[in-house]
């Protein structure tokens, strides 16, 4: 058995799509896979309930109303803990694996001495995947696999928007535990929107943003703490017309943390943010920072 074979019965991730794409605006959901394959089951030290504090569950449903309004929605059927694509594609741990890791991995990256490299060593609360090293094999597979798969297809989305429309908006859509708190104040946060501190959407845009959610009576915090992984980091280049925002909701909105069931919660959650992503997709251009010069 290998990679490949991972996902012989249900596909490493899709696109959901109207017939025609109408808006400007990428939706994307990295982390939300519930598709544990056998053989990584098998490899794991963690039962079928605990191998799964890592993902943010149902995110993919929530967001799922903006494929009716126009907009591609990219979705992971591979869970985080299998693979992270929000990270570099050589962000490794050399003490995972039985052989050394390339040359040109980052192995001194924050998110791999945190465990939460590419290829993750731990999830939830410090609870170790695996009870021993890896084949180095492993992590090549998964990366050629399904890593640059997964952001050949992101790539191609967002370039044919912005071909498109004149710029391209990526919403990456996350959650998080309900136990994040925010500051001195200890504030709970409904949202926390992050933009990499400026450096990946336009200001007047991650205004509108943090606005609309706050008008619904929602909590809401801008980049602590959590600013935007590689995703966002990557793929926004405001000056460029590409757009991109980082979007965590809290959990304990929407599910019970401890049963992965959703709560009675979750209906209303997902028509709130039905309606708010109606509202981004009728925000005026302007908002973008305007169009590009047809030269590019």
């Amino acid at each position: 058995m290998t990679t490949a074979a991972d996902f012989g019965a249900v596909a490493p991730f899709e696109i959901r799509a109207a017939a025609e794409q109408r808006v400007p605006f990428v939706f994307n959901s990295p982390h939300s896979g519930r598709y544990y394959p056998e053989r990584f089951l098998a490899m794991t030290r963690l039962d079928a309930t605990a191998i799964r504090r890592s993902e943010d569950s149902y995110v993919d449903e929530l967001f799922g109303g903006a494929v009716a309004l126009g907009a591609p929605l990219l979705a992971a059927n591979f869970p985080r803990a299998y693979l992270d694509v929000n990270r570099e594609p050589w962000e490794l741990d050399p003490r995972m694996f039985h052989e050394p890791v390339p040359s040109f991995a980052n192995i001194r990256s924050a998110r791999v001495a945190g465990g939460l490299g590419t290829i993750p060593k731990l999830v939830g609360e410090g609870l170790d995947i695996y009870p021993s090293r890896l084949p180095l094999g492993e992590a090549l597979g998964r990366i050629e696999g399904v890593y640059k798969p997964y952001h050949d297809t992101l790539k191609r989305l967002l370039a044919e928007t912005h071909s498109r429309f004149g710029y391209a908006v990526l919403v990456d859509c996350h959650s998080m535990p309900a136990s994040i708190r925010v500051g001195d104040s200890g504030i709970r946060p409904d949202f926390i929107v992050g933009d990499r501190f400026g450096a990946s959407a336009s200001a007047s845009f991650v205004e509108v943003v943090i606005s609309l959610l706050s008008t619904m009576g929602y909590t809401v915090a801008h980049n602590k703490p959590y600013a935007g992984g590689f995703i966002t980091e990557h793929y926004g280049r405001p000056a460029r017309s590409l757009h991109a925002l980082q979007i965590e909701i809290n959990r304990g909105l929407y599910m019970n943390e401890r049963t992965f069931q959703k709560s009675p919660g979750f209906d209303a959650l997902a028509d709130d943010l039905s309606r708010f992503s109606a509202d981004l997709m009728s925000l005026p251009d302007h908002v973008f920072g305007g169009l590009p010069l047809a030269a590019e």
